[in-house]
């Protein structure tokens, strides 16, 4: 078993860093491409057999340490009965759209081992062949909500967060929901066979640190504090500030725009960190890559806790054999003064 990963997540020596990408089973892979042309996206999340292979496609191309489940962060909105239509350059549009988001009561709770039994067995098929950690994934219920804004989301959010403000108590309603449900659903796939549960919460940074902690913070605490009481090991993507990190998770993955030894000690040297090439450098070329990687690797400075990924998701434009070069400069990386 390599359980590189989940020993970093733990800040427990490692004899090398740990790295995966993140969106690494998708769009930037010629094989995934071509089984898109025959079938549609959430056609393919719902067979379980075609979102594990799906899952497997990222070993084709480059040797990662943990396969990330090949999902969206939408998929339990059809749970709850959200019929959603993924729109190219858009997203998830839920349908018909939300108005102004006040109608909660459209939510249905549900049971995620009934509902979204699909997903736990794409798990299940990957935790019994794989010899490397399964992450799974759920939003975090600011993002995850951001999908239901009118519909379509404007760059920075302004129909949400006027939401937030103008009716506190249904949006109690409406995050406390989420975090509830995404909780279990996560407690779900670590049952399953996920060795870790990554919360995504990607759109937290386009909020100000008292925005956040005011009115996403409660509810992105409660969704991780359910995780960490069932003894799952979770990574927390969001913004890069000390907010963030007091919301919870054992590892905080970091975005690109701090660098990374700064944003350890934002979030404090308690935690382990996820983190946070730029991911421009992998479209810049295989000697921006290399060297990005190096400065990422050099500021990490060899401390237990430190998990190698781009600080977002890959570009779909990214060229495999850079992204390759990448895991090999990881592979190779000695901290200086060290030989390997």
């Amino acid at each position: 078993m390599n359980d590189l990963l989940l020993r970093a997540l733990a800040r427990e020596p490692v004899e090398r860093t740990p790295v995966w990408f993140m969106r690494q089973a998708g769009r930037s892979l010629p094989a995934y491409r071509e089984l898109r042309r025959a079938r549609g996206f959430l056609e393919l999340v719902r067979d379980p057999e075609a979102a594990a292979q799906v899952t497997r496609l990222p070993l084709e191309y480059f040797d990662v340490d943990a396969l990330v489940l090949f999902m969206d962060l939408s998929t339990p909105f059809e749970a709850a009965g959200i019929e959603i239509e993924l729109r190219a350059g858009v997203g998830p549009v839920p349908l018909p759209p939300w108005g102004g988001l006040e109608d909660v009561d459209r939510l249905r709770p549900f049971e995620p081992r009934e509902r979204l039994d699909f997903v736990l067995e794409a798990i299940r098929l990957l935790a019994a062949d794989d010899a490397r950690p399964i992450l799974g994934f759920v939003g975090a219920p600011f993002t995850l909500c951001s999908y239901l804004a009118r519909g379509t989301r404007d760059s920075r959010l302004a129909q949400l967060r006027a939401f937030m403000l103008r009716s506190p108590g249904l949006w109690d309603r409406l995050a406390g929901f989420w975090a509830e449900h995404l909780a279990e659903f996560g407690v779900a796939q670590h049952e399953a066979g996920a060795g870790a549960i990554q919360v995504f919460d990607s759109w937290s940074g386009i909020l100000d640190p008292d925005s956040y902690r005011t009115h996403v913070l409660p509810y992105s605490r409660r969704l991780l504090e359910r995780l960490r009481e069932r003894g799952v090991p979770t990574i927390h993507y969001g913004a890069t500030h000390a907010a963030v990190a007091e919301a919870g998770g054992d590892a905080i993955s970091v975005d690109w725009r701090t660098p990374l030894d700064e944003a350890w000690e934002i979030v404090g040297p308690e935690r382990a960190i996820q983190g946070n090439l730029d991911p421009a450098c992998v479209l810049a070329g295989e000697a921006a890559a290399r060297a990005g990687t190096r400065d990422v690797l050099r500021r990490a400075g060899g401390r237990p806790g430190h998990i190698f990924n781009l600080g977002h998701g890959l570009n779909p434009d990214s060229d495999p054999a850079v992204i390759a070069a990448v895991v090999d400069e990881v592979r190779r990386w000695s901290p200086p003064g060290e030989s390997r």
